[in-house]
């Protein structure tokens, strides 16, 4: 059956669709995006927006909370069908599957069982994809053909209270990990064509943010948060460059990504508000200098999106919000009260919002107060995934299935 996935995908390889080009508006490879910063390139906010989008297809695909990746016209989704994790690749135009990979996991237990499928997001990069399954199955796949290059299966037998979270990062042709459980994880970088260990780290446990990337001083580091701290690893050679300490309060579990601009990285998510660092060269290392700390706003289940100067978020109590990304000074926060998990969006004119609740919401980017434009269903049951937009297109994965939507 699968050679048969495979064949299909050759075939369509050649076959031109019409409407395939407004596809191609721009690539969405792994989470938050190109950047993982969570900017939209080539999104045009219609003048009058619609009270509903238009539905083009709707596929089922499985359950799980990964944001799919859209690289070429091609949708690559993961999720958990019964007792197989499933890695899907379809074709981003018409919904059709183009092939398949699947393997049997083990089950998601205890407090996340309700949550079965994936919540890490695959990333694509020079013609592979690497996603990692709820029990810590790290796969690498050929983009074409589903192929598999690689699979490491030794560490599920320690994950994170919740199952894992964190999206690998691909850097210099290098998956970057953070593996195993609590007091007990590792970081590791896979070469990307074999399989094969080029560094580790061995030390904190990993939690549910995604590692991102910074450059400084021509260092490339890999920003993580892990249980415990917020750290810069070298990409060169794995070595720890600078920790900061983030004690976490009760109910709060490091779902947040860190932001970076420029030297700066912003971070929050511990229950204790939002920080920002810059991070220097001192010597033959590097140090951090906390630039600013705002105790009273930050998020829990969702990063905030940095534009013009400006951090916008939901926080930890359901507001969205606008914070001065200079001093951490609190710009407005809106009255409705929402889910604290959600996605947002840098769309351009405006700021695209889709917590849990499922609904789109559309709010001008400013710093004075908030202004809502639109405010859109997109989804029947609750969306934990991030929206995939490309063009007048949004791709929303919800509890079991795939759709999109048009903007008309």
């Amino acid at each position: 059956m699968k050679n048969v996935y495979r064949l299909i995908a050759a075939i369509a390889g050649y076959v031109i669709l019409i409407n395939v080009g407004f596809v191609f508006a721009q690539d969405w490879p792994q989470w938050r995006g190109t950047n993982r910063d969570g900017k939209v390139a080539g999104f045009e906010a219609p003048a009058k927006w619609p009270t509903e989008l238009t539905q083009k297809w709707k596929v089922t695909v499985g359950t799980g909370d990964a944001t799919p990746a859209l690289v070429d016209g091609k949708l690559y989704v993961f999720t958990r069908q019964d007792a197989d994790e499933v890695i899907r690749c379809l074709d981003a135009g018409s919904g059709k599957e183009l092939w398949q990979d699947r393997y049997e996991a083990p089950a998601v237990t205890g407090p996340a069982r309700s949550h079965p499928g994936p919540r890490s997001s695959p990333t694509v990069s020079n013609g592979k994809i690497i996603t990692l399954g709820a029990s810590g199955i790290l796969s690498c796949l050929e983009k074409g053909t589903g192929n598999i290059v690689w699979r490491k299966d030794g560490f599920t037998k320690a994950v994170p209270q919740f199952f894992t979270g964190m999206s690998p990062i691909i850097v210099d042709k290098m998956c970057v990990a953070h593996l195993g459980g609590n007091d007990n994880g590792v970081i590791i970088a896979f070469d990307l064509d074999t399989g094969k260990e080029n560094w580790k780290w061995i030390g904190d446990g990993p939690v549910y943010s995604s590692p991102i990337l910074i450059t400084v001083e021509g260092t490339k580091q890999v920003v993580l948060q892990t249980e415990k701290n917020i750290m810069s690893i070298a990409m060169a050679d794995g070595g720890l460059l600078w920790q900061v300490p983030t004690p976490l309060q009760k109910r709060f579990y490091n779902c947040a990504t860190p932001i970076v601009d420029g030297q700066t990285v912003i971070y929050t998510g511990q229950g204790q508000g939002t920080k920002a660092v810059m991070v220097q060269k001192q010597g033959n290392g590097f140090s951090v200098k906390e630039l600013w700390s705002n105790e009273e706003l930050g998020t829990a289940y969702n990063t905030p999106v940095l534009k013009d100067g400006l951090l916008f978020g939901l926080s930890d109590r359901g507001r969205l919000y606008c914070m001065n990304a200079s001093t951490g000074q609190i710009a407005w926060t809106d009255d409705t009260s929402h889910k604290n998990f959600g996605a947002l969006l840098d769309a351009g004119s405006v700021v695209l919002a889709l917590p849990s609740e499922s609904e789109l919401i559309a709010f001008k980017p400013g710093g004075k107060e908030y202004e809502e434009i639109a405010r859109i269903k997109v989804a029947d049951t609750p969306v934990y995934a991030h929206p995939v937009i490309a063009g007048n297109i949004i791709y929303v994965k919800d509890n079991e299935t795939l759709t999109m939507w048009t903007i008309e």
